[in-house]
Formats: C-alpha cells, sequence, structure tokens
C-alpha cells in the first residue's frame, strides 16, 4: 500500500520512446461491475476517485474512448474537479456513429479527433479532425496503428477510460502501460463487466502486474497495475 500523492505525474514513470504511454482507467463495484443492467453507472466510483480520474485527464495529452461510450453516456471527457487544462478528446469511430452532437466533441479550444476506418464518408463539422487507418475483416481498428497515428498527431500521453471493449482490446493487445482500477464498496450482483479479455486456459497463463494500492478516505481502492511486467505476453502465454 502507499500514500496517495495528488501532485505527482502518473505518467513519467512510464515514459517510452517507441510508442505514446497509455493509462488505462476502470471503475468498478467488488463484484467487477462497471453499470447496472440498465445501464446506470453514475456513479459507482466515489469522490477522490473522480478526483483521480480528472487528475489523469489534467496529466494527459489525450483522452481515448470507443464510440460506445460516447453514445452510452455522452461523456464531456474534460477537467472539471481539478486545475489544469483540456486534454485532446480522441474517439474510435470506425463507421462514423458518433452523433456530432456529442458533448465531448463541443468546441472548447481542445482538439477533437475522430478515428476512423479508410474510406469513411461521414461528414463531421469544421474543426473536428479526423485520422482514417485500416481495419480488421471484423472491422475493428488495431490498438497499435491507433497509437502509431496518435503519436502522429503530436499526442504521447494517452488516458484510455473505456469502454469495456475497447480497453480489452488494448490489454490483450499489450498496449496499456498502467491500468488504474478503483474498486468501491458496492455489490450490484449483475450488469456489465469492466474488462472482457481474451480466454486463459491456465491460471499460470493469468495477468500478475505489479500493483500498488491506494485506500481512500471514502473506502474506494485504488490499484495500480503495472502491466508491462504482468507476466503475460501478448500470444496468452509465460
Amino acid at each position: 500500500m502507499q500514500d496517495y500523492d495528488p501532485f505527482s505525474d502518473p505518467f513519467a514513470s512510464s515514459e517510452r520512446d517507441d510508442r505514446p504511454v497509455v493509462i488505462g482507467q476502470l471503475g468498478q463495484s467488488l463484484d467487477g461491475r462497471i453499470a447496472t443492467p440498465s445501464g446506470d453507472s453514475k456513479y459507482i466510483s466515489g469522490s477522490h476517485a473522480l478526483d483521480h480520474l480528472h487528475r489523469l485527464r489534467a496529466a494527459s495529452d489525450a483522452v481515448l474512448v470507443g464510440v460506445g461510450t460516447v453514445m452510452a453516456d455522452d461523456p464531456l471527457l474534460n477537467v472539471r474537479r481539478v486545475p489544469g487544462r483540456n486534454p485532446a478528446r480522441v474517439i474510435l469511430d470506425p463507421s462514423g456513429r458518433v452523433n456530432v452532437a456529442a458533448k465531448c466533441l463541443a468546441d472548447d479550444g481542445a482538439r477533437r479527433i475522430l478515428i476512423r476506418r479508410s474510406g469513411c464518408a461521414q461528414p463531421v463539422p469544421a474543426g473536428i479532425e479526423t485520422l482514417d487507418l485500416p481495419t480488421d475483416r471484423d472491422g475493428v481498428l488495431a490498438p497499435a496503428e491507433v497509437l502509431a497515428a496518435l503519436a502522429g498527431a503530436g499526442l504521447r500521453r494517452i488516458l484510455l477510460e473505456g469502454g469495456p471493449r475497447t480497453l480489452a482490446a488494448f490489454v490483450d493487445a499489450g498496449c496499456i502501460d498502467r491500468l488504474h482500477v478503483v474498486v468501491s464498496p458496492v455489490i450490484l450482483g449483475s450488469g456489465r463487466t469492466g474488462l472482457d479479455l481474451r480466454p486463459i486456459a491456465s491460471l499460470r497463463a493469468a495477468m500478475r502486474p505489479p500493483t500498488h494500492l491506494t485506500v481512500f478516505p471514502d473506502g474506494d481502492v485504488l490499484f495500480d497495475c503495472d502491466l508491462r511486467q504482468s507476466g503475460r505476453s501478448k500470444n496468452g502465454s509465460r
């Protein structure tokens, strides 16, 4: 367990030269749920965890989310609870499904970027950048290519906020350096789970990352997991 330092730079210890550094963030219940069956999720995490999330945003160059998160939650993805600048807001939207009236696409001076599949003809309003990338046969963007495109756009510190499919894809691809999981003392019993990773056959293949724990005053627990030393390679073996 470690003392929580709100003034520390969460990205500093993970800087790398080959690609942007990525911190994934996830808030869940004791039983691993991020929302009820109806989709209600505001807010599983308490105020201290939300402050931590906004510090992560303030320290990042870009907040990255999948289009499903935008469609389900319509988040702002800006910095409000702590001092700091707003990061760029990046949406993975291969098929051009996002509502351009989404809150996170409002013009507040921060960069707004849509990452889409090559050939996507969906028009976007002026001021919103687009990065077009190839997809696989299922229409999925490769995490490594997404990070390369963000590096090319000058974005080196990435906060990946979800949703669960996007987080899982980046974890499975070995493209998350640190995973911040906040577990709140609440039991939902059913609903959406936070991570659904590639199956493993044996516990020997399970990820066992070095982890620092911080207990917030309201009982939420932050698990800061170093996935660079997780003990599991990209192909799921040890």
